[in-house]
């Protein structure tokens, strides 16, 4: 893997990866909007990632000095209980001061856009340079987002944000950001928990190519931190 630094957590179960991430998430957050006055994080969905959110709601952070994107959607109608972001509102969002002017959903069917298409074109258009953070799940298969093995979306090289039309989990419409998106970010967390998700851990530690296996090309350019349980971690050396 190339990129910025490589560095893994192990602990014992979900719980654990929870608090750690978390403890790291205070501490990078938090010294961001020192040195700018603000931060800018990218959400995920996920097990890890909801727990993550619900275990920040306590945080003593600026929230309303912090920008949300989210890293993939669902193109389902806004409020459905399928979407990712209200996944995050209902963890972690409807519980802190954030600025709703900070918070950047994805779009929705009906909601302006008349395609996935075009949806994600105006979420591109509203990306920053950078991110602070990039959070990830990842499925059994690799996948990161709602960027796929064997996909257009994980061949994209020059595109931030893409429609998927036909994902192999349902539903088959979604948006993503993308690897090149991924790439802004300063750090990117891959919060992994479970034994389903061990062999893809192990290929896309190992090197495996990004089109076989999508988180072996989710790098951060100063650090990527993989979270992992000893579940998830059971095929490492």
């Amino acid at each position: 893997m190339s990129g910025g630094q490589v560095e893994l957590v192990r602990v014992s179960d979900l719980e654990s990866l929870v608090a750690a991430a978390r403890e790291r998430f205070v501490a990078l957050v938090g010294a961001a909007l020192a040195d700018r006055g603000s931060a800018s994080v990218v959400l995920t969905g996920g097990g890890a990632g909801i727990g993550l959110l619900k275990a920040l709601r306590g945080a003593d952070l600026a929230w309303d000095k912090i920008d949300f994107y989210w890293g993939d959607e669902r193109w389902v109608p806004a409020g459905h209980p399928e979407r990712n972001d209200g996944q995050a509102f209902e963890a972690l969002l409807d519980h802190v001061p954030a600025d709703p002017a900070r918070v950047f959903r994805m779009g929705a069917p009906g909601g302006g856009w008349a395609t996935p298409e075009a949806a994600a074109e105006a979420y591109a258009e509203i990306l920053p340079e950078g991110f602070d953070l990039h959070l990830l799940g990842m499925g059994e298969e690799g996948h990161i987002n709602s960027v796929f093995p064997d996909t257009p979306a994980v061949r994209e090289q020059a595109k931030p944000v893409l429609a998927v039309l036909d994902s192999p989990k349902p539903p088959p419409e979604r948006i993503t950001l993308t690897l090149p998106a991924i790439h802004r970010a300063r750090e990117v967390w891959l919060l992994v928990s479970g034994a389903g998700k061990a062999a893809a851990a192990k290929a896309a530690l190992g090197g495996a190519a990004p089109v076989d296996v999508p988180s072996s090309g989710a790098q951060g350019s100063e650090r990527t931190v993989w979270f992992l349980d000893d579940a998830a971690a059971g095929e490492l050396g």
